[in-house]
């Protein structure tokens, strides 16, 4: 078979090909969990930092590096900080042992984090918050809205005796959160310093008030604290309380609710501001957005993720209540005492990288998050090397208007506007949607220079999955080569998915302007469902070729609806991969995963290498 192997194209800059850059002149800070401090200047090993907030809040500069001490173990999420077009700012490792690892998961792992609520239901502990100072009286303040895409409301207030009433008269709502918003006065707000708005409301119409945020009154939108309602209301008066998660500090945030497509046509709202105060809340790592996954010892059991309490039937089904911000658990005893690890995956991204351009990610291990491993929206220059991601997604995303709950989380994602980055050398498994993706449905953007190589993933319900639109979007030389995809569909959360759809290459709908998009060189080996999917607006297909296919199980591939199920109509009906080939790449020991080529595997004449690193447990290296 002729090898076509992509290299990386020129248009990205030299530092990318050349490992972590030295940075003569610039400065390299250290993170020690255990022995670090966040007092410390951080500027040698003896000095290190300790928290990831740390970092995060770092003024870096282009150039310098920050290294995280191997063995180490941090929770929460890491926001980067940009470099430039001359040096990235690096995030790697230092000493020996297992790549750091970045946790995006909160621990209830102790017997007193549970309490038996029913007979074989278990839940962790409530969230209570303490009054403290009053920082603000809203009982006389002055309220705004805003309407957009059809949306149509009526704003009235009144002023009684307990202060002002907010009407808000729906004729039509909109079809998404932010149609009809809801703007109040500015409540300054710290870093860290929980918050607590007391205020009344009813509807004459019930429907469910989903929460409110702190916010920028202008763009780019600033959020600062976040505060998760989740109560329905009804046609007579009840008094709220909406605790607020301070992650940002302001002086200019605005109090904002969104109604657009919760707001029923035909309803009227009435909403009574009361005071807010600073609150401390008696749990310091609370549950306090969805918890997308439960991980029990590592993976050996993951929850089962249902919707309510009357829900929860067999072992293992879980509930999360956003009110109380706790989890409800069908479990015949308090799981602690049967699990040594219990893992809460929460609804955030473990490394937040919006806006973010130029930067190095080296050698680090990211875990346990219901949102993306890597994610967000209009990057560019970024390289994740060597990194390895593992049990990432499952969150609660939106509710479809059948009331169908969505859920979402993909191993790196790169959303919106993105260009010139690499992704290669990678291990990454066990992800509620795709391991790799580049995808948007926003604004007009442009996709291009994205190249995905010599990375291994397994267990995912996607392997890689791409989609772009509206028409005027761009996508331009995306390369997906000489990666190893093995098992899609073969993951925890597959037979919880409304949509199980277990595939190597999701091809979602595709509207942008496409060119120089190839697939070539990888070994796709068994899926439940497809090998691959495509759905409407393509013009131009991928470059198919010189790929490796196998499986046991599910079809060849759903090609615009039609199920096509033998490799050689694939080959006829598409006119894809030509030069490819179907048979058993012959791993040398994928059940204890090691996916490295056996000496006559087919595969080898598709690969200019001799095949990836082993995919064994990491567990066995971190006993975290």
């Amino acid at each position: 078979m002729t090898r076509s192997y992509s290299l990386l194209l020129p248009v990205l800059l030299p530092w990318i090909a050349t490992g972590v850059p030295a940075n003569a002149g610039h400065r390299t800070f250290y993170v020690d969990s255990e022995n670090g401090r966040d007092g410390n200047d951080g500027l040698g090993p003896a000095r290190a930092w300790q928290s990831l907030e740390r970092v995060s809040s770092a003024e870096l500069k282009p150039g310098d590096v920050v290294r995280f001490k191997c063995g180490g173990l941090w929770r929460g999420s890491l926001t980067p900080a940009s470099g430039n077009d001359q040096t990235p700012i690096t995030y790697t490792s230092y000493g020996e042992g297992a790549k750091p690892l970045f946790l995006g998961s909160r621990p209830r792992n102790r017997p007193e984090d549970w309490v038996q609520v029913q007979d074989g239901i278990w839940a962790t502990l409530p969230m209570e918050y303490h009054e403290g100072e009053q920082v603000a009286d809203l009982r006389r303040s002055t309220w705004r809205h805003h309407q957009e895409a059809g949306a149509k409301v009526k704003l009235t207030q009144d002023q009684t005796e307990g202060g002002a009433v907010v009407e808000v008269a729906c004729t039509q709502s909109g079809r998404q959160s932010n149609h009809v918003q809801l703007w109040g006065p500015q409540v300054p707000v710290k870093k860290g310093v929980w918050l607590q708005l007391d205020f009344r409301a009813r509807s004459s119409i019930p429907f469910r008030l989903a929460g409110m945020e702190i916010l920028k009154g202008d763009a780019p939108w600033t959020r600062f604290a976040t505060a998760v309602v989740q109560r329905d209301l009804t046609t007579e008066w009840q008094d709220f309380q909406a605790p607020f998660e301070v992650t940002e500090s302001s002086v200019t945030g605005n109090l904002h609710i969104n109604l657009g497509g919760i707001l029923p046509e035909n309803a009227v709202f009435e909403f009574q501001p009361g005071r807010v105060h600073i609150v401390t809340p008696s749990i310091a790592d609370p549950l306090d957005v969805d918890v997308g996954n439960l991980i029990f010892d590592h993976g050996k059991v993951c929850g089962w993720k249902k919707w309510s309490i009357a829900a929860l039937a067999r072992p293992y089904d879980y509930y999360y209540d956003a009110p109380s911000r706790r989890v409800f658990l069908k479990v015949a005893a308090n799981p602690a005492t049967l699990h040594d690890s219990i893992e809460c995956a929460m609804r955030r991204h473990v490394v937040h990288q919006t806006g973010v351009h130029h930067v190095l990610y080296d050698g680090l291990a990211v875990m346990y998050g219901a949102a993306h491993g890597f994610g967000g929206g209009n990057t560019h220059h970024l390289v994740i090397r060597n990194c390895d991601l593992g049990y990432i997604g499952g969150g609660h995303q939106f509710t479809s208007p059948d009331g169908v709950p969505v859920r979402f989380g993909n191993g790196i994602e790169f959303w919106g506007a993105a260009s010139d980055h690499l992704v290669e050398g990678c291990r990454i498994w066990e992800v509620y949607d795709a391991a790799l993706t580049n995808q948007n449905r926003s604004a007009s953007v442009r996709q291009e220079n994205i190249v995905y190589r010599n990375n291994i993933i397994w267990n995912c319900e996607y392997s890689f999955e791409y989609w772009n639109h509206p028409e005027t979007s761009i996508t331009r030389n995306i390369r997906f080569v000489n990666n190893t995809c093995v098992d899609a569909g073969v993951v925890w959360s597959h037979a919880q998915r409304p949509d199980a759809n277990g595939s190597h290459l999701m091809f979602y709908s595709n509207t942008a302007a496409t060119s120089e998009f190839e697939v070539k060189n990888n070994i796709f080996s068994n899926a439940t469902d497809w090998g691959s999917r495509y759905t409407g607006g393509w013009k131009t297909l991928p470059d198919m070729n010189h790929n490796l296919w196998f499986s046991k199980a599910g079809m060849m591939t759903n090609w615009f609806g039609k199920k096509i199920e033998s490799f050689p109509d694939y080959q006829k009906t598409t006119g894809l991969d030509s030069q490819s080939r179907f048979a058993d790449p012959k791993f040398l020991d994928p059940g204890h995963g090691d996916f490295h080529l056996a000496p006559d595997s087919p595969a080898r004449a598709v690969r200019p290498d001799a095949g990836p690193v082993g995919a064994e447990s990491l567990w066995n290296e971190k006993g975290a």
